[in-house]
């Protein structure tokens, strides 16, 4: 009767993965995986360039209500009354600085900070003049920052 037992589990099938199999299942995981975070990466770095490009507008609007008003320009957002959001506030520095030379003009300036400052290697600063010039590292070039 042994050896009829021997014989029939021989004959049956294993059932399983078998070690090749599961590494390479675990390699598509691993490259699928990659591939997500590294998007997901591109989009909270635009999403919150987008933010800060609203804020800068937001700004920049705030302070030509504000010259029509007082005939200058304010000199910094507490004087403007604007806060800036706090998700935008995590990821960038708002500022806003006047030149009273003739014509007075002003700068909204949003640099990155943190992680946004780490991982966003294009869109280092985003800068808006009052004449409307928007900027992002001195050079005049936008590229796809705005």
């Amino acid at each position: 009767m042994t050896g009829l037992h021997d014989i029939q589990r021989r004959g049956a099938r294993q059932r399983g993965f078998t070690l090749i199999e599961l590494m390479i299942v675990v390699a598509i995981v691993a490259v699928l995986a990659s591939i997500a975070v590294a998007t997901y990466t591109r989009y909270t770095v635009k999403t919150n360039r987008a933010a800060a490009a609203a804020v800068v507008l937001g700004v920049a609007n705030r302070q030509e209500q504000f010259y029509l008003d007082a005939r200058r320009y304010a000199d910094d957002l507490a004087e403007l009354g604007v806060a800036v959001p706090q998700e935008v506030d995590e990821h960038y520095d708002i500022e806003t600085a006047p030149d009273d030379g003739p014509p007075p003009t002003f700068t909204v300036t949003a640099t990155p900070t943190g992680t946004q400052l780490a991982k966003d290697t294009k869109c280092r600063m985003l800068t808006l003049n009052s004449d409307g010039t928007k900027d992002i590292d001195g050079t005049g070039e936008v590229v796809d920052c705005w």
